[in-house]
């Protein structure tokens, strides 16, 4: 298989998604610029610099730099970083979990040119991406007569190509050193959060802003390019990021042991290898046809889900809660005056009081987001991922009727889209107890439980769609479409009534709609996500059950 094939291999495969994605993103800007233009701008013109860059504004804030910087300065570049960084995991990883490694290097060519065009394929597939993205921006500021003229958008588009590109080999190193796609992906993703919040959190505390540049987000944003123009200086670190990374990946990757498709021993795995442990174990999980499918499942996902719960408890929770105590009282008041319209593009909140300060920074968008990242990830291997493994048949084999195989895929999934929201509470809770913010810990809880039933709900439509295509990318960009558009949705309606009147078709609605870390549970609301879930979970049931099964990824 020479160059060329692999290249061109890896793009087929992988085009529809990031197609999927850059119509996602043109369709937010065209929803964000028409919301926009009904909307008083003054206001933002009054915030301090460190709140703008918070929010991903710059010092002029007209319809199309605010449109324009929340989705080519924000959720855009967030999306794009994921993709990329998501490719570059399952670049060489994936093709070792799938057990498609061997194939690929039984073929005269060497594993720095398969290395080599795997790396190619994702950098063309970001670079067009990001074309496509800004190709529409002018016209659809000229069908809406949006003012952009003084905006560098092209920069911006630049800023956000490399960025990803960052992300992107980050990740391929990762998985290419490990042989691990979940450690590569978690690590990943984990450094891409940590980052994006701490470059803007981080001028919020008196002296801590030099340490934004220790992150790799602020050379993706920390020049303003939209406003500045290209940053030279700071493509130059991306770029040689990039290129290091890369280079690590091939030294991995040729010195390393290629692992086998059910090669590598898990915790679990060590556990049940324990003779006292597994003895316990055998009881709790029932009898090996059954338990072997609910026990493998968990164990293929719990690097993902350990670096995921580490990151809300310790990052989106404990330390939030010390921070925002140490806010000077002149940062407080001026929080009463951030605009209501901007909030709720975040999930909402008043960032004068504790309870609004963790809505917006983890409650309004990364809390349910690290659900779904777990859930829908899950959800999508739970039969596409076996089909496209070639192990489906494995699993059929056991006089295990394809009901219970769906019941015991769906556990695991759920059981850690639980654990997620455990490790959120925990943080929360916690980092409300280290700042002295008098949190209601039963609002908390709360809060946390409708984070997992509204993840639950696109857990539980990657899940169908799994059962149902029998694709993986179909399932994950499904799930995570739909959970992005219904997001915008919730938010723009807070802001435009001409939206508010559709709201109701959002899950999102039924999550911080009654501001439960305010107020408490709404038993209404969980009621309806979970009958959600249900309906959904119960679809998979009837999919998986009429499909033939493929046999090829």
């Amino acid at each position: 298989m020479a160059f060329a094939d692999i290249f061109l291999k890896t793009a087929r495969d992988r085009w529809l998604g990031w197609a999927i994605a850059a119509a996602s993103l043109t369709l937010l800007l065209l929803l964000g610029m028409s919301t926009y233009r009904d909307i008083d701008l003054s206001v933002y013109t009054e915030l301090p610099e460190a709140f703008r860059s918070l929010l991903g504004i710059g010092d002029s804030v007209d319809v199309g730099g605010l449109a324009i910087g929340y989705v080519f300065g924000s959720i855009g570049a967030i999306v794009v970083a994921v993709m990329a960084l998501v490719m570059g995991a399952a670049s060489i990883a994936g093709e070792e979990r799938n057990g498609t490694m061997g194939i690929l290097l039984a073929n005269p060519r060497s594993r720095t040119r398969v290395l080599l065009s795997k790396t190619a394929a994702l950098v063309l597939l970001t670079a067009l991406t990001v074309v496509v993205m800004w190709l529409p921006v002018h016209p659809i500021a000229g069908l809406l007569s949006v003012e952009i003229g003084g905006l560098e958008v092209e920069a911006l588009a630049l800023h956000m190509f490399f960025n990803a590109v960052f992300y992107g080999m980050l990740a391929l190193a990762i998985g290419a050193v490990t042989g691990n796609r979940d450690t590569a992906t978690g690590g990943a993703s984990a450094i891409l959060v940590l980052s994006f919040f701490a470059v803007g959190l981080l001028p919020l505390v008196e002296g801590l802003e030099g340490l934004r540049k220790a992150l790799p987000w602020y050379y993706f944003d920390g020049s303003d390019p939209v406003f500045n123009g290209i940053a030279w200086g700071h493509l130059a670190v991306l770029i040689l990021g990039a290129v290091l990374f890369l280079i690590a990946a091939a030294i991995g990757f040729n010195r390393r042991d290629l692992r086998g498709q059910s090669v590598g021993t898990t915790l679990l795995d060590r556990v049940r290898g324990n003779p006292r442990l597994n003895r316990l174990v055998g009881r709790l999980a029932g009898s090996a046809r059954v338990s072997s499918i609910r026990v493998k499942t968990a164990s293929d996902y719990q690097v993902l889900l350990l670096v995921t719960a580490a990151a809300m408890f310790l990052v989106m929770g404990v330390l939030l809660g010390p921070m925002y105590a140490s806010l000077p009282e002149e940062t407080l008041t001026a929080f009463e005056n951030f605009p209501e319209e901007l909030i709720a593009l975040f999930g909402g909140g008043d960032l004068s009081t504790p309870e609004g300060w963790y809505i917006l920074e983890t409650f309004g968008l990364m809390a349910p987001l690290s659900v779904i990242l777990v859930t829908a990830i899950m959800g999508a291997g739970a039969f596409a991922g076996e089909e496209s493994r070639r192990t489906m048949g494995l699993v059929l084999a056991n006089p295990v009727s394809r009901h219970r195989i769906v019941l015991e895929k769906a556990v695991p999934m759920a059981l850690f889209g639980i654990l997620v929201g455990v490790a959120t509470f925990a943080g929360v809770a916690l980092g409300s107890v280290l700042g002295d913010l008098g949190m209601d810990v039963g609002s908390i809880a709360a809060t946390a439980a409708l984070q997992v039933l509204v993840g639950l709900v696109f857990g539980t439509l990657a899940l169908a769609l799994s059962a149902g295509t029998g694709r993986t990318g179909v399932a994950i960009l499904g799930a995570a479409g739909g959970a992005l558009v219904f997001h915008l949705l919730t938010s723009l309606a807070n802001i435009s009534e001409s939206l508010g009147v559709i709201a109701w078709l959002s899950p999102f609605q039924y999550y911080l709609g009654s501001d439960p870390l305010i107020n408490g549970m709404d038993w209404g609301d969980a009621a309806v996500l979970a009958a959600l879930s249900i309906v959904l979970f119960g679809l998979s049931f009837a999919l998986f059950q009429r499909r033939d099964i493929r046999q090829r990824g």
